[in-house]
């Protein structure tokens, strides 16, 4: 197995791009990516979007962008995993580079969500859930994720203030964020009395429905050396997949398929969670962050609310947590999530993060998460 580099990453401006088109918008940041690590062919692709059919009526975007940017006829795919599409990308181009298949593959992911209705956008996000036993009930995202948050609270005592801090701080980071969303400050007072959702999950606990892609470009770590480009190795991946159903699991509290993939991506990368220094996790809503940071081992289990209070998932903090503002400020067009993860780790030890960089960061790690917590794809990435 060959060693891997990100040499090149893209993301453009995240929001309602209602005067661009899908095609348009993967087409732009790809090449931003392809610029920023000198290449103009690649020898494959893989594209990270959960359901492109229903939000803008188009399969097959495969072929589509890649005849758009130009680079028919390699080898490219879409792949889906829910919410965690954009990191499956990431791990199969990782894979397919370290075998020695092809030298120069991007990865990247791609949603346009707003050209359509809140109920019909309701409904394909719904489709990640377990459609026979959740979704025919009623339930939707915010409902499982606020039935796992007041079990959460139930069972460690994690306060309302808690999770409101969650948002805080995360909007904090994406204000420094140029490409965010809603770049914009919040208070814990504005979270809590926000317009209700799903008790006791607020509008400002949710992640915002969103337009926007994400790409980087991966290669062997000896072609980047000769490049002269600044080694951001990937040194770990985990996948791993639990019930697709909340009501199936032993603990609704517990991500199992976070826990996995990241003891994976620890082990294969001989890393230990106090070695990480910034991590990108998949807060969807506020409670998702919390419950992720328990899982990948950077508190003890119960314990995710208080480090947020506390700071210590802060910049600055013991283990900073979303500097890019997260899926909370800078926004979730899901298939793209896990793609922009690597961007915000790439650029963070690289020392291009500005405003939110994280001083002396050298180890990152990225979590991407497929409905709620039934697929998780872990990353460790490190910086020569």
């Amino acid at each position: 197995m060959r060693d891997v580099a990100v040499i090149g990453v893209g993301i453009t401006k995240w929001g309602e791009l209602w005067e661009k088109s899908l095609r348009t918008i993967f087409v732009e940041t790809a090449l931003l990516a392809l610029d920023d690590a000198g290449v103009d062919r690649l020898d494959s692709m893989y594209v990270g979007c959960m359901t492109s059919g229903l939000f803008v009526g188009q399969e097959h975007i495969a072929s589509m962008l890649a005849d758009y940017l130009g680079q028919n006829p390699i080898p490219a795919a879409r792949v889906e995993t829910a919410c965690s599409s954009g990191g499956l990308a990431l791990r199969l181009g990782y894979i397919e580079v370290a075998s020695g298949m092809n030298d120069v593959v991007l990865v990247g992911g791609i949603e346009k969500m707003t050209d359509v209705s809140g109920y019909e956008a309701t409904y394909a996000l719904g489709t990640a859930a377990d459609q026979e036993y959740e979704g025919y009930h009623g339930l939707t995202f915010p409902g499982l994720y606020a039935l796992m948050a007041r079990a959460h609270m139930d069972k460690y005592g994690t306060t309302r203030e808690q999770l409101a801090q969650v948002a805080v701080k995360n909007h904090q980071n994406g204000s420094k964020n140029p490409v965010a969303q809603f770049p914009f400050k919040v208070t814990v007072e504005q979270v809590v009395n926000s317009v209700m959702i799903a008790d006791p999950l607020r509008i400002l606990d949710c992640s915002p429905i969103t337009d926007g892609a994400a790409a980087a470009i991966l290669c062997p770590v000896e072609m980047a050396k000769k490049m002269n480009k600044p080694i951001i190795k990937i040194i770990g991946t985990g996948h791993a997949t639990d019930t697709i159903a909340l009501s199936s699991r032993k603990d609704i509290t517990w991500l199992e398929a976070t826990y996995q993939a990241a003891k994976q991506a620890y082990a294969m990368a001989d890393k230990k969670p106090e070695d990480i220094d910034l991590v990108e996790v998949h807060d969807c809503f506020t409670i998702a962050e919390i419950c992720v940071t328990e899982a990948l081992g950077f508190v003890e289990k119960g314990k995710g609310g208080k480090a947020v209070e506390e700071g210590v998932t802060a910049i600055g903090g013991k283990i900073p947590v979303n500097t890019s503002g997260g899926l909370k400020s800078k926004g979730h067009p899901v298939g793209a999530t896990g793609a922009a993860q690597i961007v915000e780790i790439v650029e963070q030890l690289r020392g291009q993060a500005g405003d939110r960089q994280v001083k002396n960061a050298r180890i990152g790690m990225a979590q991407n998460m497929g409905g709620s917590g039934g697929s998780t794809l872990v990353h460790i990435f490190e910086r020569e």
